[in-house]
Order: structure tokens, then C-alpha cells, then sequence
């Protein structure tokens, strides 16, 4: 039973940056398909970026961060990355760490969809202050 464990929130200005890490145990190595996810308050849970863990490493980003955020696994450590440039207000919510055990057809058509993954971390809290 894999388990996340994420790190790195916190409060942040306008225009900085915040690097948020996903430890990953009970496995031997990641899961392949695995994603960032975050919730603001009163909102759904919407997805930030998805990657697959391999040699290709491919990866999508939601529009809102594209050109902001990167996505980056190291599978020798089991631990999965965000890297958070250039935050704004809008970035603020509970960020979530996701992978998937069962992965059934295309990674590139769902990759954004919360229900495909069926495993979670705890969630940690990025603020950002105009």
C-alpha cells in the first residue's frame, strides 16, 4: 500500500517561490503515473500537473501554471516535485500529492482527472499574499 507524504508549504509574497516534495513509501519504486492536485477553499479539487515516472518522463500542466510550475520525480529517492515560480493569490490552497496503482488507458486524456488516482498524501497549505 503505497503512502504520500507531502512537504514544503508554507506562506509565501506575490512573486515568489515554493518547491513542494511528495515522499513515497510501502513501494519499491513510484507508482508510474502520479500528479499534483490542489484545492482552494470552497472550490473542487483541480489538477496542477501530472507526470509519467520513466524514461520519457513525459508531463502536463493545467494552463493556469504552465510556464510557472515544473513537475520532477526522482525515483532513486521515491520522492515526487513541484517547483512553484513566479506564485500568485490564486495559487493559494491545499496542494496534493496523487498516484495511481490501477492506471486503465490513456495517461494523456485523463491525466487531470482526481478519480484515476487512488492514492493520496495528507495535503499541505501554500498561501500566497498579494
Amino acid at each position: 500500500q503505497v503512502q504520500l507524504v507531502e512537504s514544503g508549504g508554507g506562506s509565501v509574497e506575490a512573486g515568489g517561490s515554493l518547491k513542494l516534495s511528495c515522499s513515497a513509501s510501502g513501494v519499491t519504486f513510484m507508482n508510474k503515473y502520479m500528479g499534483w492536485f490542489r484545492q482552494a477553499l470552497g472550490k473542487e479539487r483541480e489538477a496542477v500537473a501530472g507526470i509519467i515516472i520513466d524514461a520519457g518522463g513525459s508531463t502536463r500542466y493545467t494552463d493556469s501554471v504552465r510556464g510557472r510550475f515544473s513537475i520532477s520525480a526522482d525515483n532513486a529517492e521515491k520522492t515526487l516535485y513541484l517547483q512553484m515560480d513566479s506564485l500568485k493569490p490564486e495559487d493559494t490552497a491545499v496542494y496534493y500529492c496523487a498516484a495511481s496503482t490501477t492506471w486503465t488507458g490513456s495517461w494523456y486524456r485523463a491525466w487531470y482527472s482526481p478519480m484515476k488516482y487512488n492514492a493520496w498524501g495528507q495535503g499541505t497549505q501554500v498561501t500566497v499574499s498579494s
